[in-house]
C-alpha cells in the first residue's frame, strides 16, 4: 500500500486551496483564523513534502505554478470528501450535523416552511437550515435518498418502506380565476362543463397537463402556456392571461388578486402534505427536533 508523506496534513492543504482562492497570505490567513506567517509556513513545508516547486518567488510575493493548481485541485477533491465523510460518520453514530437541508415543495414557502423554519431556529439556534426547493415530490425524494437533502415537505407517501413520514394537513385543489373573468362569480364549478377554457399549467407534478388530464378525464382545456413554479403560474392567473387548476395551499398568498373556486364534490381532488425522513435517520436529533415543530404546527393548526 502506497503511503503518503506524514507532513501531508489537511491544515496544510487548506492553507494551499485558501492561498490560491484568496490570493495574499494575509487574505488567506483571515479565512482560515490564523496568521500570514503560519501560511507562509504551510505552504513552504508542503513544497518540501511533495518535492517539488508550487511557487515561484517574485519580489515578496509567491506567485503558484501549474504543479499547485493541479495539487489545489486534488485537495478539494479530498477535503471535500473528508468533510462529507466525517458528517456521514457522525450521523451514523447518532451524532447531529450542525446543517440541516429542507427539500420543500415551492407553494409550501408562502407560509408553512417560513414558520417552521423560525420555530426550528427557536428551538435549535446553532443549527443552519437550508431550504431546496423542487417543484414536485418526483424532484426530492430521490434527493431525500440519496442522502443529498435531509429531510422533505411534499406530498407524502406512506406506502415507501423506507421512509417515515408525518402527515400534516390535507390541501384541497381549487379552479383559480382572474378576478374579471365570468368564472369568479361562481360559487363551484364542474370542469366538464367548460371544455376549452384556456389554462396555464406547471411543467411538472401534479398539477400539470398530463397530470391534470389524467385526474379531470372530461376537461379538455386549451393549456396556453406551461411554466416552472407555481408563482409564475398565479401571476399569470392574477394578471388575466388564463385560468389554472392550484393547490388550495398557495390561496392565503393571492385570495386578494384571484379567485379561488371550489370544485364540485364529485370532482374534488386531495394531497395529503407532511413531512418525509429516511427511516434509517429517524433517530437523528435534527429530524426529531424537526418532527417536533412539525407536529406543534400541526396542533397549532388545528386548533385555528
Amino acid at each position: 500500500m502506497h503511503r503518503l508523506s506524514e507532513d501531508i496534513s489537511s491544515r496544510k492543504l487548506e492553507a494551499l486551496v485558501a492561498y490560491l482562492e484568496f490570493k495574499t497570505l494575509n487574505a488567506a490567513a483571515d479565512a482560515l483564523d490564523t496568521s500570514a506567517v503560519s501560511v507562509h509556513r504551510a505552504l513552504h513545508s508542503l513544497e518540501d513534502s511533495v518535492r517539488c516547486s508550487l511557487f515561484r518567488h517574485e519580489g515578496r510575493g509567491l506567485v503558484p505554478t501549474e504543479a499547485a493548481h493541479t495539487l489545489a485541485g486534488v485537495a478539494r477533491d479530498v477535503l471535500g470528501r473528508l468533510d462529507r465523510g466525517i458528517e456521514a460518520t457522525r450521523i451514523a453514530a447518532g451524532y447531529a450535523s450542525d446543517r440541516l437541508k429542507i427539500g420543500s415543495l415551492y407553494s409550501l414557502t408562502s407560509h408553512v416552511l417560513p414558520e417552521l423554519i423560525k420555530s426550528m431556529n427557536q428551538r435549535r439556534p446553532n443549527l443552519q437550515c437550508e431550504l431546496i426547493l423542487g417543484k414536485s415530490r418526483h424532484e426530492l425524494l430521490p434527493r431525500l435518498k440519496q442522502g443529498q437533502i435531509d429531510a422533505v415537505f411534499a406530498e407524502i407517501l406512506p406506502s415507501d418502506p423506507d421512509l417515515v413520514c408525518l402527515p400534516m394537513f390535507e390541501d384541497e385543489s381549487y379552479f383559480a380565476a382572474p378576478l374579471g373573468s365570468p368564472l369568479a362569480a361562481r360559487e363551484t364549478i364542474v370542469l366538464a362543463e367548460h371544455v376549452g377554457e384556456k389554462v396555464v399549467t406547471l411543467a411538472e407534478g401534479p398539477f400539470s397537463a398530463a397530470q391534470l388530464a389524467e385526474r379531470f378525464r372530461d376537461f379538455q382545456p386549451c393549456v396556453v402556456m406551461e411554466v416552472q413554479d407555481i408563482f409564475t403560474q398565479m401571476n399569470l392567473v392574477a394578471s388575466g392571461v388564463a385560468c389554472a387548476v392550484v393547490p388550495g395551499r398557495i390561496r392565503p398568498m393571492y385570495q386578494h388578486l384571484v379567485r379561488f373556486i371550489p370544485f364540485a364534490e364529485s370532482e374534488g381532488a386531495r394531497q395529503t402534505i407532511g413531512l418525509s425522513v429516511m427511516k434509517a435517520r429517524e433517530r437523528d436529533p435534527n429530524l426529531l427536533a424537526l418532527s417536533s415543530v412539525a407536529r406543534v404546527f400541526v396542533r397549532e393548526r388545528e386548533r385555528r
